[in-house]
């Protein structure tokens, strides 16, 4: 999403607080990793759950990627392992064998995910209750993630783009215009 923001670590416990645990674990699992919307929502429970424990990694296929040339791994933070153990938790309590092909984050209408749709109207409301304003969507959940590898990886844009698993990086360069203003001050304060 052209514009949307990233958000800071303070705006992010805001919002998951707001989250039920299904959109919490999305929600989570789309800043710690940088996936775009339709990449998490094609994950299944064997994604990020094998033999019983959370996996260090998370795989999308090439598939579900956009463009679909390759599929991208990246390992899983701590703090997402822990929202999807307790979302994986709550899907057993109400069916102990739910099998490893089902959504990971799966509609309660019917046996697929939910839609793009429905995600980003669980997002709205969670920035609109956490009092978040500016152009937000799923998108910033990637943002979010975009803006802590840069700031992570010492401004290093060709890591990055290799981070967000980007071809171009120029789509890399858009996704950091955030970084606009620092560039302004840091002008501005060279000379004055």
């Amino acid at each position: 999403m052209k514009g949307s923001k990233p958000l800071a670590d303070s705006e992010v416990e805001a919002v998951s607080a707001q989250l039920a645990p299904r959109d919490r674990a999305l929600f989570i699992l789309g800043v710690c990793s940088g996936f775009r919307i339709s990449e998490l929502l094609s994950l299944r429970i064997g994604n990020v759950e094998q033999n019983g424990r959370i996996v260090d990694a998370v795989a999308v296929a090439r598939r579900a990627m956009k463009g679909k040339n390759e599929g991208r791994t990246i390992p899983l933070a701590e703090k997402a392992r822990i929202v999807l153990a307790d979302w994986l938790n709550i899907m057993r309590a109400t069916c102990p064998l739910v099998p490893r092909d089902t959504f990971l984050f799966a509609s309660r209408k019917g046996n697929g995910a939910i839609t793009r749709t429905q995600a980003w109207r669980v997002l709205s409301i969670a920035y609109t209750s956490a009092r978040i304003s500016g152009k937000l969507g799923t998108h910033a959940m990637r943002k979010t993630f975009a803006a802590k590898m840069y700031e992570g990886l010492g401004h290093d844009l060709m890591k990055t783009q290799r981070a967000l698993g980007h071809r171009s990086i120029t789509s890399t360069v858009s996704y950091l215009s955030f970084a606009e203003s620092d560039i302004n001050a840091a002008v501005l304060g060279a000379w004055g």
